[in-house]
């Protein structure tokens, strides 16, 4: 039987797996596997923060702080970093061309949804200890019941002294939960909507059950989680006035299907193309234009704070890096950030057979069909979105063509069923050409999310080219 001609004028996405060597396998087989060992690590922003600071310095990067203090000068070739509270960092190679010509930037946030610590979290209730909980960012609220769930986070104590803290994560570790009703007496619940059913003052976690022997204290079950956590960390209820724990799922990141060709993670909305992005700088030597990877927080809730992307951190750090080059005026800061041309890395939504309804097939991702270009975002008439011109995107398609990279086009989904904002639109402000380009996934903001190894492949490739051509 005859195959079916295509006209050549026509656009067909490529299956990624059927493009791929024996070498190129072992490639996406091992970014992978690096991958998944970051995210079953590096659950928070500090863990990211932590992880990607360390990892740069072994090969050259330095601190802008130190260098600023020490008052040296950059030039083409350096390697440098700047962060801010832990939670934001930042990462230059500083290009042949001035500054002001303007910087290839990859953007990604590195925050996710969870559920947060309350300032005064411990009570007892029915000699049980409990903490009280606030979600992060956009959850169903009832896929965090009955989950094994790990606690991640730092307290800092009056004295300055920091504790980092993780129970969860060793196989000899006890976990956390949050319980669910049972389904013998859900009747009621289960005439509730789905964003009914649990509700956001139930995400109580439980987390002891033994009394102190004393049995003329109140509240002997509290009292002997703080004993246990004084022993272990040396802290006192107070001290959770200052701090900040993040409860997040418990395990490690997991291959995914029974030919192990996705991935199962916490937290890949945003850090798989956080990661990506690393990865992607950490490979740029000697560039043409300024090479940037900034890796923001607070974007689940806004961008907002010192550590999102609605802060002056971005632009200060640029203007410390101007004023280092010997040359510095406001105008020329200035020019740097519009002049730029910047890939906002976040994820898209990859189709789901078992949800078909809420896409457009014309217009959605797949898995394995590479790196996902969102003209814009947005939702219902593209509200809250960046839209990127053509003329950027045809210079991008050129530049994928030239590094054989395998991409596809999609929007979150149909027009009125919802949709999502990234931080495209910040960066635009500044009137530098922004496109949304990341990995689809299914699951997004669920407590586990999936990705495809072939699309984390093609991004990495995809970041390092846009880095090197932009």
């Amino acid at each position: 039987m005859d195959k079916v001609k295509k006209s050549p004028f026509e656009k067909e996405y490529e299956i990624a797996w059927d493009k791929y060597s024996k070498a190129d396998l072992k490639k996406v087989f091992d970014l992978s596997d690096r991958y998944m060992d970051f995210m079953s690590r590096c659950k928070t922003e500090r863990e990211c923060v932590e992880e990607f600071r360390a990892r740069a310095k072994k090969v050259g990067y330095e601190n802008l702080q130190d260098l600023i203090k020490q008052k040296k000068s950059l030039k083409p070739g350096d390697k440098v970093y700047a962060e801010i509270m832990g939670k934001t960092i930042a990462f230059f190679v500083i290009g042949k061309k001035p500054l002001e010509s303007g910087m290839s930037i990859l953007g990604a946030h590195i925050d996710s949804p969870r559920l947060d610590l309350k300032q005064n979290p411990l009570y007892e209730d029915a000699d049980l200890a409990m903490f009280e909980t606030h979600y992060y960012g956009g959850i169903k609220k009832y896929q965090w019941v009955t989950l094994p769930l790990a606690l991640h986070g730092v307290i800092v104590k009056k004295d300055g002294s920091r504790i980092n803290i993780v129970i969860g994560e060793d196989e000899n570790d006890p976990v956390l939960g949050v319980s669910d009703l049972l389904i013998h007496l859900a009747q009621d619940q289960m005439k509730k909507t789905l964003a009914e059913g649990v509700e956001g003052e139930n995400l109580n976690i439980l987390v002891g059950s033994i009394p102190l022997k004393d049995k003329e204290t109140k509240n002997r079950v509290k009292h002997n989680m703080l004993n246990i956590l004084n022993e272990k960390y040396g802290i006192v209820e107070e001290d959770f006035v200052s701090a900040e724990l993040e409860i997040v799922p418990a395990g490690k990141a997991r291959h995914y299907g029974i030919d192990k060709s996705m991935i199962m993670a916490y937290g890949q909305d945003d850090r798989v193309c956080a990661y990506t992005s690393f990865e992607a700088i950490m490979e740029i030597e000697n560039p043409e234009k300024t090479s940037v990877t900034l890796l923001v927080d607070k974007e689940e809730i806004g961008s907002v704070g010192a550590t999102g992307m609605h802060s002056r951190f971005f632009e200060n750090t640029v203007a410390e890096i101007t004023n280092l080059q010997g040359d510095y005026s406001e105008l020329k800061v200035r020019r740097a950030l519009t002049n730029s041309k910047m890939i906002s890395s976040d994820v898209s939504a990859a189709f789901d057979p078992n949800y078909p309804e809420v896409m457009d097939k014309k217009n959605c991702a797949s898995f394995g069909k590479g790196i996902v270009f969102n003209k814009y975002t947005g939702s219902r008439g593209k509200n809250g979105s960046n839209d990127a011109n053509p003329e950027f995107i045809a210079e991008l398609r050129s530049i994928m063509e030239k590094y054989r990279v395998i991409w596809q086009t999609a929007e979150l989904g149909k027009v009125d069923q919802g949709g999502g904002g990234t931080i495209a639109y910040i960066l635009a402000n500044y009137g530098m050409e922004v496109i949304d380009a990341g990995i689809a996934l299914h699951n997004m903001h669920a407590p586990w999310e999936i990705s495809s190894k072939a699309d984390l492949y093609e991004a990495k490739k995809a970041y390092h080219a846009f880095l090197n051509e932009a």
